[in-house]
């Protein structure tokens, strides 16, 4: 499917032509563009920038991708849990380890878990096994699935929204568990409450873009 433009065919940044793999997602991008005034803000046309952004950058880079990707399964958030206070110890591990869990379960990589923010080294078995997940998806979930890992901070979140397993707004409370419980015993900031809806903007966008594909 393509989307026209007063008749002409759209095309990438990069200037090759937007052929997208579903109708839906060919509807919400003409959608996008009608919804623009007289100049683009491409801010306002997430699925338009995730479909130009396959075309231009995870097809022809698709191996890149995978190790950029790969990356964040090392330091995995999920992996990383405080050490103090109790409450908050508690919430990690009671949010969290249900998702090692069904990585351990669903993709066969046992993740190792720490305290602190010293990084460790996972174990080959588990980063091979994330990577072969990674290779598993096609070009378009690849690219919703390392949007949300990378907004997140976490591979195993980002897999488990792509395997929809997870819905995206428990994958966002998940990701700002950390930062909501700061808000929380040391109150606000309007620079926190930014980050925060960015992440959870990035996390629904590589949802939605996500469920459109399939």
């Amino acid at each position: 499917y393509s989307v026209a433009l007063d008749g002409r065919a759209i095309k990438t940044p990069a200037g090759l032509d937007l052929i997208l793999p579903t109708e839906r997602l060919a509807g919400a991008v003409a959608d996008e563009w009608n919804a623009q005034g007289e100049t683009m803000d491409a801010a306002t046309m997430p699925m338009f920038r995730s479909a130009a952004t396959v075309i231009d950058r995870v097809a022809p880079q698709r191996a890149e991708v995978i190790q950029v990707t790969l990356k964040f399964g090392e330091t995995d958030l999920f992996c990383y849990r405080a050490k103090a206070p109790e409450d908050l110890i508690e919430r990690q591990s009671k949010s969290w380890q249900p998702w090692l869990d069904w990585a351990a379960r669903a993709l066969s990589a046992e993740m190792t878990v720490t305290t602190g923010i010293v990084p460790i080294t996972q174990p080959a078995a588990a980063v091979s096994a994330l990577g072969s997940a990674l290779e598993a998806l096609g070009d378009y979930q690849l690219m919703g699935v390392s949007a949300a890992t990378a907004a997140a901070g976490s591979l195993i979140l980002g897999l488990a929204l792509g395997a929809n397993a997870l819905a995206p707004g428990e994958a966002a409370a998940l990701a700002l568990i950390d930062d909501l419980y700061q808000a929380e015993r040391w109150g606000d900031d309007a620079e926190a409450e930014r980050n925060r809806r960015r992440v959870r903007s990035e996390i629904d966008d590589a949802a939605r873009f996500m469920e459109l594909c399939r």
